[in-house]
């Protein structure tokens, strides 16, 4: 592993690292910390959920576990508690979609909040933020569909937060995708959609600040952060697949450079998603979103948007990086002796291509977006809505 620095501190995997789940555990008595994992009910019956479990019971001093699930019965549910039933911390299941929660949070538009997300994993990490940041200081949240989970993703994610010395308030991963079937390459929609795209944007804008920001993070779209409460409480959460660029945003908005850090987690895979057949399906509308995502940023932070000329730039722009970076995943593939579709990736660059204009247009018609406010604001009208809602989500059907 290289040793190179940039704009946000990076800290990197240089294989030495011995009993890091002592060390984790010794972090763990300096701050209140929980974990948040969103969850879908289907995670329950795949491998990936109970490796991530049998690592985290090893976690001795963990203040909280929350398993913000969206679950269609209370059966669900109370499968998902036994689920957890062993662990030696308190795990909170909180039911997202439950009737009891979609009343409680309905009621809140009588002050003016509409807290009712579209159900996805945005609307359950801004529920799981509310519950967590109620006695912890500090917040870790993993997907539940990692296959490659071990000790070391929540110690080497905690530990530049457990120690306040550092002065870090934030912690985004990054890693290798790589197949653990085939070792092939996967992260296409990083690698061959917003690689590209922020290059292309760059050639067009400049470097301005907040896109130099974007493109010094390694991994963009890596679903695993850590932070703060006092960060956690301040952030609004959007309710798209733009979740992570939009998180990032926030991140902008809410804390100083030098107290962002991001970590390499090493070899990492879940599950993969599809390019989709058009532009409604699969990782095409998943770049749709983020697409909009990373333009409604540069709105905010920056200023800026695309001229109906530029849109026709980014276009030949973007499939001209589009496929230089074919060309160079290609040869990094072939040195490292690992399989490479070089025809399915420029395929995959085509279609992302054909989806920006499109896109553009529709994101220019209508910039802004729904974001689920931040704790902070969601307090300062209703101060107990933590707890009722940690309540409501523990509610069964009469």
């Amino acid at each position: 592993m290289d040793f190179k620095q940039g704009l946000i501190t990076t800290i990197h995997e240089y294989g030495v690292t011995k009993d890091s789940l002592i060390d984790l555990r010794q972090g763990l008595k300096k701050r209140p910390t929980a974990i948040l994992i969103p969850c879908l009910y289907e995670e329950f019956k795949r491998p990936a959920l109970t490796q991530t479990r049998d690592v985290l019971s090893n976690l001795e001093g963990l203040n909280e576990l929350i398993i913000a699930l969206s679950a269609q019965s209370a059966d669900e549910v109370e499968e998902a508690k036994k689920f957890f039933s062993s662990m030696p911390f308190p795990v909170h299941v909180q039911w997202t979609n439950s009737p009891a929660v979609i009343e409680l949070l309905q009621d809140q538009r009588k002050n003016g909040l509409d807290l009712i997300g579209t159900p996805g994993k945005g609307w359950a990490v801004w529920q799981g933020i509310g519950l967590a940041t109620r006695e912890s200081e500090v917040v870790a949240l993993f997907d539940a569909d990692i296959r490659t989970f071990s000790t070391s993703y929540p110690a080497r994610m905690l530990q530049p937060l457990l120690d306040q010395s550092h002065g870090i308030s934030y912690v985004k991963a990054f890693y290798s995708r790589l197949s653990l079937e085939s070792n092939a390459l996967q992260g296409r929609a990083t690698r061959l959609f917003v690689g590209p795209l922020l290059a292309s944007l760059e050639q067009i804008f400049g470097q301005g600040a907040f896109l130099k920001y974007l493109e010094a993070f390694r991994y963009p779209l890596a679903g695993e952060f850590a932070f703060t409460r006092d960060l956690g409480m301040n952030l609004r959460i959007p309710c798209d697949w733009g979740l992570e660029i939009g998180l990032l945003s926030e991140v902008y908005r809410n804390v100083r450079l030098s107290r962002i850090a991001q970590v390499d987690l090493g070899i990492f895979d879940h599950k993969h998603k599809e390019v989709g057949k058009n532009p409604k399906e699969g990782l095409q509308r998943m770049c749709t979103e983020i697409l909009s995502s990373v333009l409604r940023g540069l709105m905010e932070h920056q200023a800026e948007t695309l001229t109906n000329s530029q849109i026709s730039t980014l276009e030949v722009l973007y499939k001209r990086v589009g496929q230089d970076r074919v060309k160079q995943f290609g040869l990094d593939s072939a040195v490292n002796n690992i399989p490479y579709d070089r025809h399915e990736e420029e395929l995959s660059v085509q279609k992302f291509a054909s989806i920006l204009r499109p896109s553009i247009i529709q994101f220019l018609e209508s910039p802004v977006t729904k974001q689920l406010p931040c704790w902070a604001r969601v307090l300062s009208c209703e101060n107990t809505l933590q707890n009722e809602l940690a309540k409501a989500g523990l509610k069964k059907i009469p």
